[in-house]
């Protein structure tokens, strides 16, 4: 099956409490992988292993990097497998939210790191799709602002799992000369040291690193608090 990002994506003007932003809609790329988990699979959309007939991935229960990548390997009729470090047994017995679909579309899911095994046969993709092959697409994303602010300086915020987005975008502008743009991020996983520890694990020289805003209060991956909530419903408001 043919997989069609649909790019560029627009820039689309808000306003939030008299704050006026552009807000990059990556949303729009396809209806299974959106943001920046399109980005990161956009290499493998023409380079993708031709032995390979599983993909293995691991990371926490409702990932959206788990999501798309059980939409990725049915879209190219290859097998999911991915493990979870730990599965609430409720959320097994009564599935929802992307691991309802992700077992829907015939994806293995398997508690324990500790049980991660990979054949010859197998592409193993690290959590968040923290991989080198992720800067091809985040490279492309970097040139679509590149025209559509022209010139303008602007500062960019993403926020960081892995942090790959993050350090890929603020990489692939600086050297396409692009000194007009600043990429900011915060860590929604961990803190600030363990974004740093990320991002050395894929480039070493932190001249190219974003700059990190840091947080006064630690959260959660994936747990819904009041405040978030309540921003959220303002900004669905006004937008």
């Amino acid at each position: 099956m043919q997989i069609t990002f649909n790019t560029p994506t627009p820039l689309q003007q808000c306003s939030y409490k008299g704050t006026r932003f552009l807000l990059k809609r990556d949303d729009l790329i396809h209806p299974d992988f959106s943001g920046n988990k399109a980005r990161k699979l956009e290499y493998y959309l023409k380079s993708f292993p031709p032995n390979i007939n599983t993909i293995v991935s691991y990371g926490s229960i409702q990932s959206n990097a788990m999501y798309s990548l059980a939409a990725f390997a049915k879209a190219k009729g290859l097998d999911f497998r991915y493990y979870a470090n730990h599965i609430p047994k409720l959320l097994l017995e009564n599935p929802q939210g992307n691991i309802e679909k992700v077992l829907e579309w015939g994806a293995k899911i398997i508690e324990g790191y500790e049980n991660i095994e990979i054949a010859a046969n197998e592409l193993f993709i690290k959590e968040g799709l923290a991989t080198k092959e992720a800067y091809v697409g985040v490279e492309n994303l970097a040139k679509e602002l590149i025209e559509q602010l022209d010139g303008k300086r602007y500062q960019i915020f993403l926020p960081s799992g892995t942090g790959t987005t993050a350090l890929y975008l603020s990489k692939s502008l600086k050297l396409l000369g692009a000194d007009n743009i600043t990429v900011y991020t915060t860590a929604c996983v961990g803190d600030s040291n363990y974004l740093i520890e990320q991002f050395r694990e894929l480039e070493r020289n932190s001249d190219y690193y974003p700059i990190i805003l840091e947080s006064s209060k630690r959260y959660h991956f994936g747990k819904l608090y009041k405040e978030f909530y309540q921003i959220w419903l303002e900004l669905h408001k006004e937008t």
